[in-house]
């Protein structure tokens, strides 16, 4: 029998392809995703979907804005989806793909073909996704995949996502076609975007704090200079 990697087994993993330090502010971030997939990973009910993938993307692209330095972000997100066995190329390729459905149609059109989806040219892998996940009594439902969801409906009309109202008519109603819990569906998000507000006040902070940083430092720099050309000037 094999036996089933541990939290400890992929988080040696994920430090084993990105070496260098996390950013202090972001660690709780990385943190948190890294042990939510691992215990999805580990679930014999659950299956990576494109749904799924663009609630990962989603998820790191937004909770790691203002990562510095910014060259470690692409090492960060292919560490998380490598320590748990899946390849980053793909995770972003299924997002991509799935987004541009989700672009070609209007708020109310996407949601009645999510409700029942037909397969299009561009919409084949969603449109299979969507059919399987209404079809499966065992679906692994994560707060991730309903990011992914989220930013789907976000992506097809961002007004809709912004009226609370409307925003929970059309969760209900995707929630009973892919017999999900609309409660739980709303509840997740709701703390998303609590989470996302957070964050963005955590970040106008930083600026703030680094910004005054900065203005010491040249006031510092500019002083020595100045002490330096009036010594220059008094010296015989």
């Amino acid at each position: 029998m094999e036996q089933v990697r541990t939290v400890s087994d992929t988080k040696r993993n994920f430090y084993a392809h990105h070496t260098r330090p996390i950013n202090s502010i972001y660690r709780r971030v990385v943190e948190e995703l890294l042990v939510e997939m691992h215990l999805l990973s580990v679930n014999v009910d659950f299956k990576v979907d494109p749904i799924f993938c663009l609630g990962v993307v989603t998820s790191f692209d937004r909770f790691m804005q203002g990562y510095k330095p910014e060259r470690d972000k692409d090492s960060i997100f292919s560490a998380l989806c490598q320590s748990v066995g899946g390849e980053p190329q793909k995770y972003r390729q299924e997002a991509e793909g799935v987004l541009a459905v989700a672009k070609q149609k209007s708020g109310e059109d996407f949601v009645s073909w999510m409700t029942s989806p037909q397969p299009t040219d561009a919409g084949d892998n969603l449109a299979s996704a969507i059919n399987q996940i209404a079809n499966n009594p065992q679906f692994k439902y994560s707060r991730l995949f309903a990011i992914g969801l989220y930013t789907l409906l976000e992506q097809a009309d961002p007004e809709l996502v912004k009226d609370q109202e409307k925003r929970q008519e059309v969760l209900k109603k995707i929630s009973e076609a892919l017999h999900l819990s609309p409660e739980k569906l709303e509840k997740d998000l709701d703390l998303y975007r609590s989470n996302l507000e957070k964050m963005s006040q955590v970040l106008v902070v930083l600026e703030e704090a680094l910004e005054a940083e900065r203005k010491k430092q040249e006031k510092r720099t500019s002083d020595k200079l100045k002490k330096e050309e009036t010594q220059e000037n008094n010296s015989p």
